[in-house]
């Protein structure tokens, strides 16, 4: 049995963790940030969060967009699903929120994780979450189609499916899918909802959320909950 050199594996072990901490110290200016601006403008507790990746970051009209709501932002853009739980305790757990609405899963695909990988990611999320915030409602957006990414449309459609089926069998659960109102007549994304990477979306796409996770928050969220506005 051929012996693997003490020496070679040690630095292999440390190239390992130097890139995972490098990836981590990728979001950290943008965690510090966050934190930051919470000591000198604290958000609300009980409010609905929505984390996950630059979908969200993006949706800089969030409040605007959902007046009825008490909402906080706290999208990094570029991240993945390992990365909302690595951050979890930091921008997640502090805020109690009552629910929380999360975005991730498409970096995930693109940096070729299987569906299955997106999926169980998800659920740790959840788990972790769950630890500290047992009763608050966690709703997921399905990964969105994308022309940039339209090659890997059989994978997000995996992931989603995945993700949806456990969502309908978990309490407090749920599942918000912009994905067909984001398409067109012919079942590819429409165009003129996308700004010029064909990735992100435009004020078109962003109505289109707004209209859909509005709908669902109008579901989820119960009328005695301080997240609410509107009396």
């Amino acid at each position: 049995m051929m012996r693997f050199p003490l020496h070679l594996l040690l630095v292999l072990l440390t190239a390992a963790s130097v890139g995972a901490q490098q990836k981590t110290n990728a979001f950290e200016k943008e965690i510090l940030a966050f934190e930051a601006r919470d000591k000198t403008n604290p958000p609300p507790k009980h409010a609905i969060l929505f984390t996950g990746s630059s979908s969200i970051r993006m949706w800089t009209k969030l409040a605007q967009d959902l007046p009825d709501y008490r909402v906080i932002n706290r999208g990094f853009g570029g991240s993945q699903i390992s990365d909302c739980i690595y951050f979890t305790d930091r921008i997640v757990l502090p805020y109690e929120p009552d629910v929380i609405v999360f975005y991730a899963g498409g970096n995930d695909i693109n940096a070729k994780k299987s569906p299955e990988t997106v999926f169980n990611n998800f659920k740790e999320f959840v788990a972790k979450a769950r630890v500290k915030l047992p009763t608050t409602k966690i709703a997921y957006i399905s990964i969105a189609g994308n022309p940039s990414r339209w090659s890997q449309v059989e994978q997000v459609r995996e992931a989603n499916r995945l993700i949806r089926e456990w969502a309908t069998t978990q309490p407090d659960l749920s599942f918000i899918d912009v994905f067909p109102q984001m398409m067109g007549a012919d079942g590819t994304p429409q165009p003129d909802i996308f700004i010029a990477d064909k990735l992100h979306m435009n004020e078109k796409g962003y109505a289109i959320w707004k209209r859909v996770v509005g709908e669902h928050l109008k579901k989820i969220v119960p009328a005695e909950s301080p997240a609410n506005l509107k009396p």
